[in-house]
């Protein structure tokens, strides 16, 4: 019979891989509840920032994926750093596992550092103004315009059919219109870039989920075109602006922990 009080094993929670030799420490902001020092296990020029955690397997809970992004922030406010997948945990009690994972996978390591040095990435969001964008495509396309003045005098149940058609037109201009704004916003912001990555939109006001890569010295460049779109479009849409981030679309290291 399995002893119920047994002693959860320990072990170490990778949070992220940065270009860094000696001792690091960045203080009791662990995740879970127990605030465990976050600090640095160095291999060579790189380190792994880590903390001690029971082995087990985080929930991807609101309050777990804050706290594995704020060690990260923390982390970016000194270093270049290349995310690791959330919940990887070493299954050793000590650093020895640590210490061979950057040794077993030190030029994948490097070689990735060297690629985001100096880089970080941004978060743009981009949603139309139900309220401002359906009046304007009813002007521009004649043929909505037409069919609508036509309706506008007759009685709503005569005209059911005609409505529903008008609505289809209308989705389907507005398919056409976001996908024009789309590609006029990253025509303007991508050769400020070093890399994009467009991510799925959700409903059908969505013009731009998209994450950029930019380096540090473009960032002001960047934050003036993203100013100057939304003073043009901003009467049609709304702009989601959000950095510095771990480049999390650009890496996201899966560490196998098993076996060493």
């Amino acid at each position: 019979m399995s002893n119920e009080l047994e002693i959860q094993k320990e072990g170490k929670y990778i949070y992220g891989i940065i270009r860094h030799k000696g001792p690091l420490s960045f203080g009791p902001i662990g995740i879970g509840k127990r605030a465990d020092e976050v600090y640095g296990v160095s291999y060579k020029d790189i380190s792994a920032v880590v903390s001690n955690s029971p082995i087990i397997i985080y929930e991807a809970r609101r309050v777990n994926m804050i706290a594995h992004q704020k060690v990260l922030e923390e982390v970016m406010k000194r270093f270049t750093v290349l995310p690791v997948r959330f919940s990887t945990i070493s299954e050793h009690d000590d650093d020895t596992g640590i210490l061979k994972i950057l040794e077993k996978d030190y030029n994948k390591f490097n070689d990735l550092l060297n690629k985001m040095e100096g880089k970080k990435e941004l978060g743009l969001k981009i949603l139309a103004q139900e309220a401002e964008i359906y009046p304007s495509i009813v002007e521009k396309y004649d043929e909505i315009k037409s069919l609508k003045d036509k309706l506008i005098n007759l009685p709503v149940d005569k005209t059911y059919y005609q409505r529903i058609k008008i609505g289809e037109m209308v989705a389907e201009a507005l398919k056409k219109e976001t996908e024009n704004y789309k590609n006029i916003i990253l025509d303007v912001l991508k050769p400020l870039t070093d890399d994009f990555k467009l991510n799925d939109n959700y409903g059908e006001m969505m013009i731009l989920n998209a994450a950029f890569l930019i380096k540090n010295t473009s960032e002001p460049e960047f934050d003036d075109a993203v100013n100057n779109l939304d003073e043009q479009y901003g009467r049609f849409m709304t702009f989601k602006y959000v950095g510095t981030l771990p480049p999390y679309n650009f890496v996201n290291l899966t560490i196998n922990t098993k076996g060493v």
